[in-house]
């Protein structure tokens, strides 16, 4: 059966087998709870009903979301740069790289988060379809606004490709794009309709259904374009091959999913052992039993009244077993920054040993440097400028060892915000990186009692009378 221009290719439909659980974990508690039982399965025999009281008790903890944004974070902790070779025009663009007040920094790192969670996306370099002869000159041209911009197109906007080599290099020669297009929905309100873009060397169409046929879409609009190849840039996570890439965080995904499942039978085994279960021993089928505070009970003889309470074994394990799990999901994120050997080169391949030794974050890194210059390539050549430049990342942020990287994640995700000091000391401390007997909540105190940081203290925190910062004030406190 011949593929239409709204499905998805082969290709995307094996990639997209991964997409759902990132989505779902992305998505927070809310998703988790409503994707049911594809991540929470019902036990043997257990009525819905208690299903969907465990289910709506069920509380996820991000480490997916959180190391995504500690990841994101590392080469975007200093600011990108431009280099010299970027036209000056180029660079002004930049500054609002999608028309929608993003410079291409903050644009960039939106794409990187996008890229680690799923392993593919893209950027599409488009330029305003304005006639020709009204925007003859720069004036014209900066008066319209008319120039290259940036759009962001996720992993699951793209359908399908078609792609071609020659002379050594693979180049797109289709590509189906899905988009949304907001429509008028009565006197105030609007809504989407879905679109389907199809973009090919020097022209493009735009697809919407057909009213009178059910799955069937015609061409809404068409037109041409002055760039010989097609203006997308494609980004990848841990790439696989041309237009294909998966998350290199799918592994921690699978673990974060087994925590959520793990929580909600802790939380299951806590609820039974916090209520403790009155047993009567000895009564017959006539046996009534009234329990309050101003009751007696008559017990036959031999007779007995107890409760029946979990033993907490169970507990003390699960508590174990989540805490294994968060500590593995730490790990597997950190090997991100662990440097690694690169492929045996020789010395006219690689100019030194650091050159083939760095982690997978920062290989990532070096490819969305080389995605990059391409965008800015496209936007040269929608201004017959010859030559784009180049774009840079901070990419000093490896560790030696998994152990050190590691307490670098912790480290980076207290200060932000997304675990408290107390429980950054406790990971350090279970990987060595500190005493064991340190105490977190007076080593904390004894932080508050020092007063600011060297570098933060101000001439309002120098006693004058001493010339030394000033203690704190209990009472203030």
């Amino acid at each position: 059966m011949a593929q239409k221009v709204q499905d998805q290719s082969p290709e995307v439909q094996a990639l997209a087998a991964n997409w759902p659980i990132v989505e779902a974990l992305l998505g927070g508690t809310s998703a988790m709870r409503a994707a049911a039982t594809a991540y929470l399965p019902k036990w043997p025999n257990e009525e819905q009903d208690s299903y969907n009281t465990r289910l709506g008790t069920a509380t996820l903890f991000p480490a997916m979301a959180r190391t995504i944004s500690v990841m994101t974070g590392k080469p975007f902790a200093k600011q990108l740069t431009l280099g010299d070779d970027v036209p000056a025009k180029i660079k002004g663009w930049c500054e609002d790289a999608d028309q929608q007040g993003n410079n291409l920094h903050s644009f960039s790192a939106d794409v990187m988060a996008e890229v680690l969670g799923y392993g593919l996306c893209g950027v599409l370099v488009d330029y305003p379809p304005v006639p020709t002869e009204q925007v003859r000159t720069q004036a014209a041209e900066t008066a319209l606004g008319v120039r290259p911009y940036l759009v962001f197109i996720r992993h699951a906007q793209i359908l399908g490709w078609k792609m071609e080599r020659k002379a050594g290099v693979t180049r797109l020669t289709q590509l189906r794009i899905s988009e949304c297009k907001e429509v008028p929905d009565g006197a105030f309100g609007t809504k989407s309709e879905p679109r389907v873009r199809v973009l090919e060397p020097g022209k493009w169409a735009v697809y919407m259904p057909d009213a009178k046929a059910e799955d069937d879409w015609v061409i809404e609009t068409e037109g041409v374009t002055t760039l010989a190849e097609i203006p997308f840039v494609p980004f990848y996570g841990k790439k696989k091959g041309f237009m294909c890439g998966v998350s290199p965080l799918l592994d921690l995904a699978y673990l974060n999913v087994k925590h959520w499942q793990s929580q909600s039978d802790q939380d299951t085994i806590l609820h039974v052992a916090r209520v403790p279960i009155l047993a009567a021993i000895g009564g017959g089928d006539d046996f009534t039993l009234t329990v309050g505070s101003s009751t007696a009970v008559k017990l036959p003889i031999d007779g007995d009244l107890k409760f029946v309470e979990h033993t907490g074994a169970a507990i003390d394990a699960g508590s174990k077993s989540l805490e294994l799990l968060e500590d593995q999901m730490i790990t597997t994120g950190a090997e991100l920054l662990v440097i690694k050997p690169g492929e045996q080169k020789s010395a006219t391949q690689s100019n030194n040993e650091a050159e083939a030794n760095k982690s997978d974050l920062q290989r990532i890194v070096e490819s969305f440097e080389d995605s990059l210059d391409q965008v800015l390539q496209f936007m040269a050549a929608w201004v017959k400028q010859p030559q784009g430049g180049h774009a840079s990342l901070f990419k000093d942020f490896s560790a030696n060892s998994l152990t050190d990287a590691s307490a670098q994640l912790i480290l980076a995700m207290q200060q932000g915000g997304l675990i408290t000091k107390q429980t950054a000391i406790r990971e350090q401390q279970r990987r060595g990186m500190l005493a064991a007997d340190i105490d977190p909540e007076t080593e904390l105190d004894a932080v508050a009692e020092e007063g600011p940081k060297l570098g933060e203290i101000t001439d309002e925190d120098i006693d004058p009378l001493t010339g030394l910062p000033r203690k704190p004030d209990p009472a203030a406190a």
